[in-house]
């Protein structure tokens, strides 16, 4: 059987691996809670990755990066808790990591390296995504994993 569809079939149904894009957004709360049921259901890993990107300010004020950087891992560990503190996580195949960088070069890099099979992220409610172009679209336009956008 010489078909190369055969060599790319992992031998199970459904996504091995899920990730969602996490920023502590209402939006991203909703994207994270559908990403872990369908990570429950297809019995898939979850991933939930929290990209921060420092200020530039943190380049004009050198004095005030150990602050700001003090100030991100703070942010990024209360998120953590308060995930895992949600019914249900501790169930789950699931990992929190921070990833450092932009939004988009943060979750493709994640995604590349863990060979995700889905990407779920929040829809954005910035009216300036409208006219640029959001996370989630810029996702989609990479045309590398199926793209999920949760309201």
């Amino acid at each position: 059987m010489d078909d190369p569809c055969v060599a790319f079939e992992l031998g199970r149904d459904g996504p091995n691996v899920i990730l969602a894009g996490f920023d502590g957004s209402p939006p991203a709360w909703h994207a994270v809670a559908y990403a872990a049921g369908l990570a429950r259901r297809q019995g898939s890993r979850l991933l939930v990755v929290y990209v921060v990107s420092p200020s530039a300010m943190a380049a004009w004020a050198p004095s005030a990066g150990a602050l700001l950087e003090e100030s991100l891992v703070e942010g990024a560990e209360e998120l953590r808790q308060e995930l895992e503190a949600q019914r249900g996580w501790s169930e789950l195949d699931a990992e929190f990591r921070v990833e450092r960088g932009d939004a988009f070069g943060g979750l493709c890099r994640v995604a590349t390296a863990e060979r995700v099979d889905a990407v779920v992220v929040g829809a954005s409610a910035q009216a300036g995504h409208r006219l640029v172009g959001s996370l989630a679209v810029r996702l989609v336009r990479a045309g590398r994993w199926p793209v999920t956008v949760v309201p």
